[in-house]
């Protein structure tokens, strides 16, 4: 494994065990969430890179766009959870208390 490797395969992996063990807050559940995604659009940059094939350079674009939307409407969710419930801690948001 080349350090570049490691390197973006050790992002993913600390995103991931922050999502998973420290989910206080809704915006460090998606920082985590935003750098997972950004390890793997740099994964399918290199991976493409290395192949030389222009039929795989679209893919880290599309990766990209849909990182923005999902970064849009979990802001947009933080947004309408902090007017609502005054407070961003995942442990006050019961779907069946509303």
């Amino acid at each position: 494994m080349t350090p570049v490797h490691f390197s973006f395969t050790s992002a993913f992996i600390l995103g991931f065990m922050g999502l998973a063990f420290h989910r206080t807050h809704l915006l460090s559940a998606l920082l985590c969430l935003e750098g997972m995604m950004l390890s793997l659009y740099i994964a399918l940059s290199l991976w493409a890179l290395q192949l030389e094939a222009t039929e795989f350079s679209a893919t880290p674009m599309l990766l990209l766009a849909f990182s923005a939307c999902e970064a849009s409407a979990g802001l947009a969710l933080l947004v309408a959870t902090s007017r609502t419930h005054g407070t961003d801690h995942l442990q006050n948001l019961n779907l069946l208390r509303c």
